[in-house]
């Protein structure tokens, strides 16, 4: 009996975290996974809707679609200043809509909440937040909206960058903050590193993360006022803040926020090319506060001579002590490289950079 429980177990548990990319062909995706009928199919179906953790949307059972039912849906809206502080407000409100969980599970909810809701206090310039939590039984979603200047307009404007998505290319790097007597600056970059997904909507520009993927991405986005931030995590994740943290501390003792990751691709507007020496340096803006620097190349095909030089023959003289790793490099930006690194002289050359296989 223990057996056929816990296969039982594994067939709910397949069909609640499938059913979002297949509502209405979710009985056959599970009979085909499992080799059991479509009449058994229904029954952990229906043993689902009667637990409230899916919710049928329409038709007769031979035709009807599924969605994972809400466990919980709440909002609320909090004013700006009159002592309004994140960690009062996650011990008294949103711990408690959360309800209980696992101890790594609150840790990384703890930190992502207090991080986002502390920057719309402090850095938005608004009067108002807007909290909004949807938990079913698969994940967790938290939303934080104020009402502010905007997260990347005021980054431009505070670091004078030429343009908004400037901003997100400094974000994904870490150790950025427009208060540094206040602030380290890590606070969204181990956020989005930590979450199953994370997303900032603000103005024109619409930044995501997806955990497993090195790459962040910039979109154009309709304009949008203020902040948007939405968090999503699975709610039984193995996953812990201090084994994902940890991937980005040196391994020579320095328990510092000492590795980065450049998605290089941010570096350029629209679809120019990356050739000329100002791309390379606002793709090396700020990196001298690490010490491993890995330039993903995800999305670009090709870069210029001056570019690469700029990057892996006058950066790495003028900072040999910064190790500098491109990876997810095709075969042409690969030799690119090589070709700068071969210039050097005999008397001041670097050993070559290790590769990844690339594309």
């Amino acid at each position: 009996m223990v057996r056929i429980r816990t296969r039982g177990e594994e067939i709910r548990r397949f069909i609640l975290e499938n059913i979002d990319q297949h509502p209405t062909d979710i009985s056959k995706l599970v009979a085909d996974r499992f080799q059991i009928s479509r009449q058994a199919v229904n029954l952990h179906l229906k043993r689902l809707v009667a637990e409230h953790a899916l919710a049928p949307t329409n038709g007769h059972m031979r035709n009807r679609s599924y969605k994972l039912a809400p466990l919980v849906e709440w909002r609320r809206v909090y004013e700006i200043g009159r002592g309004l502080e994140e960690d009062v407000v996650w011990r008294t409100d949103i711990s408690l809509v959360l309800g209980e969980q696992p101890d790594n599970i609150s840790e990384i909810w703890h930190y992502a909440f207090t991080e986002m809701f502390n920057n719309a206090i402090e850095h938005s310039g608004g009067t108002i937040i807007h909290v909004g939590i949807k938990k079913t039984a698969v994940a967790t979603e938290i939303a934080i909206r104020d009402n502010g200047v905007g997260i990347f307009k005021k980054i431009q404007l505070a670091m004078n960058f030429l343009d908004e998505r400037h901003a997100v290319l400094e974000l994904s790097k870490g150790k950025l903050t427009t208060d540094p007597k206040g602030h380290t600056g890590e606070g969204i970059f181990f956020t989005s590193r930590i979450l199953d997904s994370f997303d900032i909507l603000s103005g024109g520009v619409y930044f995501l993360h997806r955990f497993g993927q090195v790459q962040d991405w910039a979109l154009e986005n309709e304009e949008l006022p203020g902040t948007f931030v939405w968090m999503k995590l699975n709610n039984h994740t193995s996953r812990t803040f201090k084994k994902e943290a940890d991937k980005y501390v040196s391994e020579d003792g320095d328990f510092g926020f000492s590795k980065t990751v450049v998605p290089v691709e941010l570096a350029r507007y629209g679809n120019e090319k990356l050739i000329s020496r100002s791309q390379a340096k606002r793709v090396l803006a700020r990196v001298d506060l690490f010490k491993t620097v890995m330039f993903d190349f995800t999305g670009v095909d090709t870069i210029g001579q001056a570019f690469a030089d700029e990057i892996f023959r006058v950066f790495h003289k003028e900072h040999p002590d910064i190790g500098l790793f491109p990876i997810n490099t095709n075969a042409e930006i690969k030799g690119m490289i090589q070709r700068v690194q071969a210039a050097e002289s005999p008397l001041d050359s670097m050993p070559m950079l290790p590769f990844n296989q690339g594309k």
